[in-house]
């Protein structure tokens, strides 16, 4: 019952909030650059507007997916060589602090240079998933010991036998809430990447609409981006849901 009139609530909430941009966008308060909402699903659903943000989705969506793996694959790394090797912990915390610290406005021009304006968005994605992931799973591994621990440390086990077979299980669930953080984090770090002059993808859509002054674009365009984040994050809330139920 308390679930269902969560739901409920926030299921009134949203209907509020659409309401209310639809009124906005009706009355004129907030002037042309604030279209009825009706305008900008019209556009989304229609030709050409259709085919244009499916195909920038698509390919926002690969350069994404490209970064949060390797953000995924460099969190859990080093996070598991915190955890195997303590010396080497305190540096990867730094490490991590420093790359989640640096203003990818700032960055993006550095990346075009290095690594071409098609890989950038790719990278910008990495460094804001992988940091999330690194986050969670260092949290995890990182737990006080239990009486299990104590069991494989009386047995001989190494470090990383303790960290494979009693540590990772455990971890699971934690690995999908960093998960769950960091593939929104990936899907706007690609986004942002995209504004230094990649070739495709939201991002450019997003910027090519500021300057032509395509107001119902330009929507079109964030609702889209924003619906495909608030997907990957409520399927991996749910996966992490039923990690728990697992692995606990």
């Amino acid at each position: 019952m308390i679930a269902v009139r969560r739901i409920g609530t926030s299921v009134l909430g949203v209907l509020i909030l659409l309401g209310l941009f639809e009124l906005v966008g009706r009355t004129g308060v907030a002037g042309e650059t604030w279209p009825p909402l009706t305008s900008v699903i019209d556009y989304g659903v229609g030709e050409p507007g259709r085919v244009i943000l499916t195909r920038a989705v698509k390919a926002t969506a690969a350069e994404a997916l490209t970064g949060l793996a390797i953000g995924v694959l460099a969190g859990v790394v080093a996070a598991a060589l915190g955890l195997v090797i303590p010396w080497l912990r305190s540096g990867m915390n730094q490490l991590a602090i420093l790359l989640s610290t640096l203003p990818l406005i700032a960055l993006g021009p550095v990346l075009v240079n290095t690594v071409g304006n098609e890989r950038t968005p790719a990278v910008i994605a990495a460094l804001g998933s992988g940091f999330a992931v690194f986050v969670a799973m260092s949290s995890a591994f990182s737990r006080p010991a239990t009486n299990l621990d104590d069991l494989f440390a009386v047995l001989g086990a190494s470090r990383t036998t303790t960290m494979v077979r009693l540590r990772a299980p455990a971890a699971v669930p934690a690995f999908f809430d960093g998960l769950a953080l960091a593939a929104p984090a990936a899907l706007l770090g690609a986004v942002v990447g995209e504004w230094f002059g990649a070739p495709r993808g939201i991002g450019l859509l997003l910027v090519s609409s500021m300057q032509n002054f395509e107001i119902v674009q330009l929507w079109a365009a964030a609702l889209c981006v924003s619906i495909v984040s608030l997907a990957a994050y409520g399927t991996l809330t749910g996966v992490r849901r039923a990690s728990v139920r697992r692995f606990t």
